[in-house]
Parts: C-alpha cells; structure tokens; sequence
C-alpha cells in the first residue's frame, strides 16, 4: 500500500528512501484528473524545443519532494506551473518572502505560503547519526518523536524519552539545555560532548548523538529510565515489588556491584563522574541499572542551589580540607567485626570522638589542596551504597535523611533548615550503620545475603572518609565487594564482574581456580553478565583533577564534571604503554595476578 503524505509527521518521516519509493507514477496520477495525468507525457513548455523531457520525467527526477508538498496542501495540479517555471527540489528550502513567486494558487493566498514554507522542512530532513553533533536551523524539523511525556519520577523535567525514525523499539533519553543557562556557549557544549563521546558501558546512559537548535543544546543517550534511585526509596515500583523476596534482595546486592564496576571503568580511564546521587542512579522496568548524567547537567540555572548534589557531595566539595597530616579527623571502627554480636566488647561506635560536623567546619579555614574528582565519587557513592543497604532492612528515603539532620540544622531565612547531608553528619550516618547491622543480624537465618551487611558497610565507613586521601580507591572498593558477595553472601555469580587494570577489562571470576565454579561460569549459568571486551586505560584508579577552589560562603553548589584537559580539544586519553613484546606483557600479568590473589585473601581475613 502506497504511503500517503498527509499521514502525521509524528509517525512518518520523509527521507530521501522514503520519498523514492513513495512518488511513483502511479502515486501521482493518482492525485491527477484524467486530462492532467495525460499531460504528464507532454513535452515541456519551456525551453524553445531546446528540451525533449516530459512533465513526469521531470517530476521523477527533480520535483518529487515538491510534488509531495503540494499534495499536502491539496493544490497538486499546480506542478505544471511550477515546473514551467524551472522550480526543482534543488531551489527547496525556499524562503518565506520568495514562495509567492511559486504562484500556488490563482489569486495569492498567504495562508497556502505560510503552510507551503513551514511543510517543506518535513521534506528536507537532516538525520541523527550516532557519534554526531548536528546544528539545526530553527525552522528545520529534527526527525524523532517523544515517546512518553509523562515525567520519570525523581528525574529532571529536561529529560525526556524519544525515539528516531529505523530505531523501532529503541528509546533514548533525551537532556535539553539552554545555550547561555547549562552551557555558556555551543563551542562548550561541543566540547562537553566529545569527552564522553567513546565513553560507553551497559551500565552508563552513554552518549548516542546531539544537536543544538534555537538556543537549546540536546544530546541523546542510551538506557532511557523507567524510574530513578530517587523515586525507588520513595515508592517501590511494581516490576521490583513483583520478584521474589530472596530474589529481590540479591538484586540489590547485584545493583551495588554494577554501581562499583561502572564507577571502575571510569575512573580507569582517567575519568569520573562528579555528581552521583540518587536522581542520576536509573532503572529500566526490567530492573537494569545504570548511572547518567555525564555530562553534569542538573536541570537547574546555574545560580540555584541544587541540595540533592550538595546532600550527597564529599566533604572537600563544600568545605577545605586540611592536610591528613595537620588535622586529619581519624574516626574509630563503627561497624562490628564479622564475628561480633551487639553485647561484644568489640562492637564500638565512635560516640566519643570528636563530632565530625564540628571538624568539617574547621576545614572551612584551612587551604583548599587540589580537588580529586575520584575520591570525591567515592564518597558519593558510598553514601548510595548505604542507601541501598538501608533499603534491604526497611530502613531508608524519608526516615534515614531525619536521622543524619537530626542533630544539625543550618540558619536560613525563616528559621533553621535540616541539613541532612552526609558529609555534614558523619557520626550520624554512623549510628545509623551501627543500628543497621544490629537489624541485618536478626536476619541471618532467613537469608544468608544479610551476612555480607557489616563487612560491606566496613568498607562503606573508609569510603566515607572525611579526607579524600584515607578514601579507597574504587578497584579496592570492588575487589572487596566481590570477596563479600561470593564467600559472605552466597552470591556466586555476581553481575558484572570484571577487573580494570593497565589498560584490560578482565573477568575477576576467572581468577578463581575452584574448578566447579568454573565449570558452571563456563556454562553460562543464569544471570550471568558476559561483557564485551572493553579497553581501558593505565592508572592507579584514583587521579588527582585539575584544583578548584571553592568559596566557604558560596551558595550555589557546583558539582565537577568529567575530569579532563580542554587543551586537548578532544575525548580524554590516558597512554596504554602495553610493552613492546607480547610474552613479556603475559608475564607481567602474571605476576599481577598473583598479587592481586594475595591482597584479596589478605584483605578478607
């Protein structure tokens, strides 16, 4: 069945493959009076017997998209006049105060030019390519549809879900920002935009393509959401509430070993995030997470305050961190050992140490080092982690944000505003890591998962450090985890498990040399994540970023984005120096992995 152009733009895109196969002879004749379709085979009327050609061979070979038009306006008789006038496809676009000029009807009608000049540009489209920056014309129509306008709780009204003409069933999320309020200019947005353009993993909302047009910068991501972290402590969604209740709490388990691994790959390629907190933590309804947000775009002008950011930034965002040298704030162990029992005397809490809000203050006076960006991801991610844990004992959202501002409350116009930061109530959040653990403890028996609670929030107590240079970096952070999800909580196959070192992504699973295990990963067994084989880059996993000094009395919140050089002009790279000789690099390797298995069996006795 021949497509007709009057069906909705919404649903029907007119590209070049699109109008070739429509405007066939038999589609315009049918949009012809009998005595019209027999002058279709008439020579030109123009041309002084210079030109053999046919009114159709015209229309077949350069007025398709005219013709196209015109039966939209319902005026395709007048193809004859504009070809006698030597109109072709090649004069299109053409401009409001000339289209008179194609006389569309017998005594000029403004209304018919007015539709004629707005309808060509659905004929004249540009397509989004993947890995491309386009600049639109303000008139120009961008070829994709919003698939839903309905709001993803917890998520920015500038994200929306669209969908490209041959991307049948693909969504993407899309983030609008204003040129002049996001971005200062176009050039800045282009250069935002190409560090993060090869930065892609099944965990990441990765860059698909961009566009700018009437002052507004768009750019196109992959994984759309269903719902955010955000909502999630909010109100549990149906496709969650749905899995079994064992099932469920491994999910959640899986959910933060994603979240590590994800913050791994970046941070391996000399990245990282710069503003994770629960609006940029996503789900797909089939419950896949991944983060968003690469490009540090809140949704908010830039002189507002954002308190979610602020809610979840490390100390050293907001304040000045001294030296660990000078003033360090060293807290005791708050969370039990493996072994304790609440009546222990090894289950301590550092109740009588310095409060830690008072020594964040004092921070304020002392000289801003140079900011690392990584730890600053490591103490905002710890602080998602430990939501994720309060959410598996029914304790989380509303009721843990009172608990941290319980004790803090910060002066504002109209009296005293909780300050339910973490970072501003660090003895807070660990009393109520403390308590957490006391409810995991009565939940053993019922399921072995709530035996990796107190080591993992171990390891979430040194991520929230006070000073960035006590913090873990990620790769130690991950490989403890794994060690507690496989021999604490039963979790053998945990998703998404990969080691990021020296420029390889490696399967940490297969390090283990239990022969069952590795049978049943040979298998494939269910749920079991098998990664492409992404390249990274050298490093420590934790690099120091370019320094930033914050102001103690600013009020506006400024997260820092992906950390890169803008000398470069270009995605950020750090040198992979893999040796010039094969064999010497699969010695090296060996010799890594040997350690690597010694730290973890150290790490976890």
């Amino acid at each position: 069945m021949t497509a007709s152009p009057n069906r909705r733009h919404s649903t029907m895109w007119w590209d070049d493959d699109t109008i070739e196969r429509t405007v066939t002879r038999m589609f315009v004749c049918s949009h012809l009076i009998p005595e019209e379709i027999e002058r279709l085979d008439r020579t030109l009327g123009f041309g002084d017997g210079l030109t053999d050609g046919t009114y159709w061979e015209w229309i077949e070979q350069k007025a398709k998209k005219i013709f196209l038009i015109l039966v939209e306006l319902g005026v395709p008789d007048q193809i004859f006049g504009v070809i006698d006038d030597s109109w072709d496809d090649e004069d299109l676009p053409v401009a409001r105060d000339q289209v008179e000029r194609l006389a569309l009807t017998p005594t000029r009608n403004s209304k018919v030019e007015r539709e004629f000049y707005e309808r060509q540009f659905y004929y004249l489209l540009r397509p989004l390519i993947q890995g491309h920056h386009v600049t639109y014309e303000d008139n120009e129509v961008v070829p994709l549809e919003v698939v839903d306008k309905k709001h993803v709780a917890g998520q920015s009204p500038s994200f929306d879900k669209v969908m490209l003409p041959g991307q049948t069933g693909t969504v993407f999320s899309r983030v609008k920002m204003p040129i002049g309020g996001g971005y200062s200019s176009h050039e800045d947005f282009v250069f935002e935009v190409n560090g993060i353009r090869n930065v892609r993993n099944d965990h990441l909302a990765s860059y698909w393509g961009s566009y700018v047009q009437q002052g507004y910068a768009y750019a196109l991501f992959t994984n759309a959401a269903d719902y955010t972290l955000k909502s999630f402590l909010t109100t549990t969604p149906a496709c969650f509430k749905s899995m079994d209740k064992k099932m469920r709490r491994r999910q959640v388990m899986e959910w933060i070993h994603c979240l590590i691994d994800t913050v791994c790959f970046l941070h391996n390629r000399g990245l990282s995030h710069g503003n994770i907190k629960p609006s940029t933590v996503l789900f797909t309804g089939d419950n896949q997470i991944f983060l968003s947000d690469l490009l540090g775009y809140t949704g908010l002008d830039r002189n507002s305050f954002d308190k979610e950011s602020y809610d979840y930034a490390a100390p050293e965002q907001w304040f000045k961190p001294s030296s660990p040298s000078s003033t360090s704030f060293h807290r005791r162990g708050t969370i039990p050992s493996m072994t304790a029992s609440p009546e222990s005397p090894n289950y301590i809490t550092s109740r009588s140490t310095p409060d830690s809000s008072q020594h964040l203050m004092s921070m304020m006076h002392a000289p801003t080092p140079h900011l690392s960006p990584q730890a600053a991801d490591i103490f905002s991610l710890g602080c998602i982690i430990l939501d994720l844990l309060s959410f598996l004992v029914k304790k989380h959202g509303r009721p843990f944000a009172t608990y941290r501002a319980a004790k803090h409350k910060a002066p504002s116009r109209g009296g005293a505003v909780p300050d339910s930061s973490f970072h501003r109530n660090l003895s807070q959040v660990e009393s109520w890591m403390t308590q957490l653990v006391k409810d995991a403890q009565k939940k053993e028996k019922d399921d072995p998962v709530f035996k990796g609670m107190a080591p993992m929030l171990h390891v979430v107590e040194h991520m929230l450090s006070s000073h960035p240079t006590d913090r873990p970096d990620v790769q130690e952070v991950q490989t403890r985890m794994y060690k507690i999800l496989t021999e604490q909580c039963g979790i053998l196959e945990p998703h998404c498990v990969h080691r990021y070192d020296n420029g390889w992504d490696f399967d940490m699973a297969s390090l283990k040399l239990d022969t069952t295990d590795a049978a049943r990963r040979g298998s494939g067994g269910p749920g079991r994540h098998h990664p492409r084989n992404s390249i990274g880059s050298r490093g420590s996993g934790r690099s120091s970023g370019s320094a930033q000094d914050l102001q103690s009395q600013q009020q506006t919140f400024q997260v820092p984005r992906i950390s890169r050089s803008r000398s470069s002009r270009g995605p950020p790279s750090i040198a992979s120096s893999r040796g010039a000789d094969h064999a010497t690099a699969k010695e090296v390797w060996k010799s890594q992995v040997a350690l690597w298995n010694a730290e973890s069996r150290a790490m976890c006795s």
